[in-house]
């Protein structure tokens, strides 16, 4: 692992108005590694993510990419520089075709030959996507519609990816399949991952290392199997 964070954030405070969800947060991923963040319902998961892409501007502290500073980029220059969300809900466009929805996932690119090999490569990863390419995105199944979120922010061709609950709603056999494609995803190409998740199990069975947020508050970082044989996390998070 390198010695040096592809993402870190500092002290970071954000929330919306008067609600105040992150009270100092600071964490670290680096290059190539899945980093978990797990909670529980309202803890201030979502609104790390979107604090870190730019969705919500932070009150106080400092975010990282690559060694820069982005508190104050704008959200849509950063697909463009390699930071790339998959919102809870998956967010895709229902009245465009599915092949629509992945050419909008390289609206920031220009390199014609580069879009057509990952496009192949994102329908080898989900086939069921090439059987659908001229399917309108909303009359997918629920899974479906994940794997064409996750599919068209692939395409924007990450180095950081954040996912935000991709088991939100699927079937347990749909879950393990993403969750299958995520790991793979990880290994082939050393894409970054930051997943938020509610399945803390499962989550920390596929990241190398975690983080547990309480409250706007981090409370314990560690490896991921570390966390997975903690009894405390055991038993507030994966029902023992």
């Amino acid at each position: 692992m390198s010695a040096e964070p592809i993402l870190e954030l500092k002290d970071v405070h954000s929330g919306y108005g008067s609600i105040k969800a992150l009270k100092g947060i600071s964490l670290k991923a680096y290059p190539g590694e899945i980093l978990a963040i797990i909670g529980a319902n309202g803890a201030g998961k979502s609104t790390t993510l979107m604090t870190i892409c730019g969705i919500v501007h932070p009150d106080q502290g400092e975010i990282f990419y690559k060694g820069k500073k982005i508190n104050k980029i704008p959200a849509q220059k950063l697909p463009p520089m390699g930071l790339c969300q998959v919102p809870e809900g998956r967010r895709i466009f229902p009245r465009l075709t599915v092949e629509e929805n992945l050419i909008l996932g390289a609206f920031y690119r220009n390199d014609r030959a580069g879009i057509d090999k990952d496009m192949e490569h994102v329908y080898s990863l989900f086939p069921i996507l090439k059987e659908r390419s001229r399917q309108q995105g909303g009359t997918l199944s629920g899974g479906e519609q994940q794997m064409l979120a996750l599919a068209r922010a692939l395409m924007t061709k990450p180095e950081v990816l954040l996912l935000d609950e991709p088991s939100l709603g699927l079937a347990p056999i749909i879950v393990q399949s993403i969750f299958d494609i995520i790991a793979d995803i990880n290994k082939n190409s050393d894409t970054t991952i930051i997943l938020v998740e509610q399945n803390a199990n499962l989550a920390l069975q596929t990241a190398q290392r975690g983080y547990v947020l309480e409250t706007g508050r981090i409370t314990l970082e560690d490896d991921a199997e570390s966390l997975l044989n903690n009894a405390d996390i055991r038993k507030a998070y994966l029902g023992e």
